[in-house]
């Protein structure tokens, strides 16, 4: 059978580790008042590349059976943020503004498959979208609810820490205007490869977009510019450029460093070369990295926006930023970095003593089960032994004999005692599986 590369399947123990950071941004996320959504995984190909330089693959979906005049061409959305800006044309006359969701569910793109970039991958996003304004105050929000995200999934994993970068579209529009760049935006998605080329390869393609000399090099020293300092302001106006536009970036720049570093004053820095190509951004940019994992590129990111959704009469601003889940996850759980405990969810192994007992032994599963303690009844009525070795295969801790009135074994001690079904419980850490890192 053909391999499909791009695509991770995992085996359940890796499996459970994704289901867990699921939980654990989903968690966040909800104590925060976002509520979850899902969108359809097509939309017509055209909007999907409305926006943004779209240089990666677009999957194509077509009907095989499709009639002539059913033949709009779809693709599976490559982000989750094309989608929810449609999702929030399609439905504003049922949402209440600001609107705050979370989504998390899988996207398509034409990556060359590699660490940390796959074909398909889940995403996690929250954004806050506002109907005609939106106040700044929500960019501080999301980027400190995503910080909050990732030290839970430090915490509770073991995920390495993370630092943000900070960077406003304001500050570099204002800054290329400033310089006279005849086109600001082709400037900036040009600085946006930066860190992937290098700054002879970023100062070739600003000559070919009629950008050099002293202007070239003012954007190189403006990009270079990385701190987590207050001085940044300082060193943007010393290189000479003005105006009022690079002034109200600077504003919110420092409005965001100072609200961050408070909460998390290790965690982030002002980075005038973070520019997120896509052109929907308007103010507030932000990527988040691994530290000691940089190699993964860029994990979480986002910014705001102040035109990605109108319906001609109202628009819809909003800031948001998504978290690379599978980016993240799949590189760890295939070296054998991050795993579980066990490969089922089952806490408890029910004995069957014989095939005209299985109906005792289903009781027993089903009071075990009434009081959420996940188990499973034997496939077959072995000798004890081979039972227990099934049990010891799959991680599942404790096997339990006899009726509702029976014994239960612990079987990695061998300790083993009366118990009723009714009332007895394993210890909460053997309940679920754990799930964290297994390396130091």
């Amino acid at each position: 059978m053909a391999t499909v590369s791009g695509f991770p399947e995992f085996l359940p123990a890796g499996r459970m580790v994704e289901v867990r950071a699921i939980d654990i941004l989903r968690t966040v996320f909800e104590l925060h008042g976002f509520a979850g959504i899902q969108t359809r995984a097509l939309e017509p190909v055209s909007d999907l590349a409305r926006k943004g330089e779209i240089t990666k693959e677009v999957y194509v979906v077509r009907r095989l059976h499709a009639q002539e005049s059913d033949k709009v061409e779809l693709g599976l959305h490559f982000d989750l943020t094309i989608p929810f800006a449609r999702y929030v044309l399609d439905h504003a006359g049922h949402l209440e503004f600001p609107f705050r969701r979370y989504q998390i569910q899988p996207a398509w793109r034409g990556e060359r498959p590699q660490e940390g970039r796959y074909r398909e991958f889940w995403q996690a996003d929250i954004d806050i979208v506002g109907l005609n304004q939106l106040g700044f105050h929500h960019d501080i929000e999301v980027v400190l609810v995503m910080l909050e995200a990732c030290a839970r999934l430090h915490d509770e994993l073991g995920i390495p820490p993370v630092v943000m970068r900070l960077n406003n579209r304001k500050l570099m529009q204002g800054f290329y205007d400033g310089l006279g760049v005849p086109d600001p935006l082709a400037a900036i998605q040009v600085v946006d490869k930066l860190g992937k080329i290098g700054p002879s390869a970023v100062g070739e393609l600003l000559s070919g977009l009629g950008i050099g000399g002293e202007q070239a090099d003012l954007i190189l020293r403006f990009a270079s510019i990385s701190t987590a300092g207050d001085d940044f302001a300082d060193q943007v106006r010393a290189l000479g450029v003005g105006g009022d536009l690079m002034e109200q970036g600077l504003a919110e720049l420092g409005q965001l460093l100072a609200a961050a570093r408070r909460r998390f004053p290790e965690n982030v820095l002002v980075d005038c070369k973070i520019a997120r190509g896509l052109d929907y951004y308007t103010g507030s940019v932000f990527e988040i990295e691994l530290v000691g994992h940089e190699s993964l590129g860029t994990i979480s990111a986002g910014g705001r926006y102040d035109a990605l959704a109108s319906d001609g009469k109202r628009t819809y601003p909003g800031v948001g930023i998504s978290y690379g889940i599978t980016r993240v996850f799949a590189p760890m759980i295939a070296q054998g970095r991050l795993g579980a405990s066990r490969s089922v969810p089952s806490a408890v192994f029910v004995a069957v003593d014989s095939e005209d007992t299985r109906g005792r032994a289903e009781e027993v599963a089903a009071a075990l089960r009434l009081r959420g303690i996940p188990c499973e009844v034997s496939w077959s009525a072995d000798k004890y032994g081979k039972q227990i070795r099934h049990a010891d295969r799959r991680g599942i801790p404790y096997v339990w004999f006899g009726g509702v009135q029976g014994q239960v074994k612990d079987i990695r001690t061998g300790d083993q005692a009366e118990a009723d079904a009714s009332t007895w419980a394993p210890p909460a850490d053997d309940l679920t599986p754990a799930v964290a890192s297994t390396t130091p």
